[in-house]
């Protein structure tokens, strides 16, 4: 049973009176941190939970792993410079080396590497530059669904309309495409018809002179959809949609901020596919939890000037160091085939669930980055059979999981997706006792038996 506490409440009180309004996570995850070990995060007030969003799937190896703090010490003892914009230092050749030796070898072999401002909506913003100026394009391809970060030209990007809504004059020229979303297909078709459908469509767009679109100056793609949902892309698709970018001379940009580093049960998201994209940015698990963020992309587009893209913090030791031993680890621990393993694991529990629950609309995702969609089943089905998104009920799982010990995110279309980014080193156990936690809250959720925090 999770204690309440005043210590908590007079935190988050004061939280909301001095911090910004556009703060998130508090409002739903109404928690003060006091420690963090591995997949544990304790409270002010000794309550403790299993944290299923580490950092947004930016922790790996969870928090404060012994091996990333071991570093990030021996650095700071040694009186290391931790701040360099993009003066290189021995520490960081040994991070570039540790990250082109994780990537597939056809891409590293011809790769050239940016280092940006910590975010990884600042790689996106490098990547759209970057194939702008090798192509002398404007026009930029995105996807329904996508998500790129929140600064100007990667809002553009997003298929999201409400964050957009109340910025005026975003980056024009973005067009957006249908993704291949399997239980909400956009052409209203089922099975393979729907990726099939997708990339004819995307090849007859942009072979089409009449389409209203100008010459693209790149696409970007994420193999797995986070925020939007933990949305996979097929792997013939993202063939499909490599092939084509490739015959159209587009440059293709894959966003592997969220799947990088083993999260889906490969190095790299796109290697499922094996595909080779001419841009990935990069940023969440290769900083080792700290902020660090690339742009890794093939040598024939590197025609910008110098001084081209930059940022004051690009050279950030400490996540490069933090980086170099979590790359180290997800190898040397082979941490993608363990991902593989718990997130089939944890799919089982969740797929029990959806056999008890109707509301539990589907159960999707790569690795441990998996989303269970929650719907309403009193309402009209779609021509699919699918029943209506519901975020208010998905809203009410996550508060009903929180209450037992564990921390997930929602999101996708609709807020209707209870998403799952834990550690990739989480344990079976772990794992198991995640699967009893979200069977309980379904049901709490579902006979309302459970109270929102707004």
């Amino acid at each position: 049973m999770i204690n309440g506490g005043s210590s908590a409440e007079r935190l988050l009180a004061q939280q909301a009176r001095r911090e910004s309004n556009a703060r998130t996570y508090p409002r739903s995850l109404p928690l003060a941190i006091e420690r963090a070990e591995g997949a544990i995060l304790e409270g002010v007030d000794g309550n403790e939970y299993i944290d299923c969003l580490a950092g947004a799937g930016t922790l790996a190896l969870g928090h404060n792993h012994p091996a990333v703090v071991e570093r990030i010490e021996d650095l700071l003892e040694r009186d290391r410079a931790v701040h360099t914009l993009d003066l290189t230092t021995p520490v960081k050749e040994r991070f570039v080396d540790r990250l082109l030796e994780s990537l597939p070898d056809e891409f590293a072999e011809n790769a050239t590497v940016q280092f940006c401002s910590p975010a990884g909506t600042d790689a996106v913003e490098a990547a759209l530059k970057l194939v702008k100026t090798a192509t002398g394009n404007r026009s930029m391809l995105a996807f329904q669904g996508g998500y790129h970060g929140m600064t100007h030209g990667a809002l553009g990007l997003m298929g999201d309309t409400e964050p957009k809504e109340p910025i005026p004059g975003l980056m024009s020229d973005v067009h957006h495409l249908p993704y291949p979303y399997a239980y909400r297909c956009p052409f209203g078709l089922g099975g393979e018809d729907c990726w099939r459908t997708s990339a004819a469509y995307v090849e007859r767009t942009l072979s089409n002179p009449e389409s209203g679109i100008v010459d693209p100056a790149g696409m970007i793609v994420e193999p797995v959809q986070g925020e939007g949902g933990s949305v996979p892309a097929p792997d013939e698709w993202l063939r499909e949609i490599r092939r084509i970018t490739r015959e159209q001379d587009v440059p293709l940009i894959v966003d592997e901020i969220q799947t990088g580093l083993g999260r889906t049960g490969e190095l790299y998201a796109i290697e499922h596919a094996d595909v080779v994209p001419d841009v990935m940015t990069l940023s969440k698990a290769v900083g080792g939890g700290l902020p660090l963020s690339v742009v890794v992309y093939d040598d024939s587009l590197d025609l910008w000037e110098p001084g081209a893209h930059a940022g004051t913090f690009r050279g950030n030791q400490l996540g490069m160091a933090a980086g170099i031993e979590t790359i180290d680890y997800v190898l040397e621990h082979d941490l993608d085939d363990h991902a593989a393993a718990m997130g089939e694991r944890l799919r089982g529990h969740l797929e029990e669930t959806a056999a008890t629950f109707e509301a539990v609309g589907d159960v999707r995702g790569r690795g441990l980055m998996l989303g269970v969609e929650l719907v309403d089943p009193d309402g009209e089905p779609d021509s699919l059979g699918r029943y209506p998104a519901d975020g208010d009920l998905a809203s009410a799982v996550q508060s009903a999981a929180f209450d037992r010990g564990l921390i997930v995110e929602t999101g996708g279309r609709r807020g209707s997706v209870v998403r799952f980014l834990p550690p990739l080193t989480i344990s079976a156990t772990r794992i198991d006792e995640i699967g009893e936690i979200v069977h309980e809250s379904v049901r709490a959720a579902v006979t309302d038996e459970v109270e929102v925090p707004t």
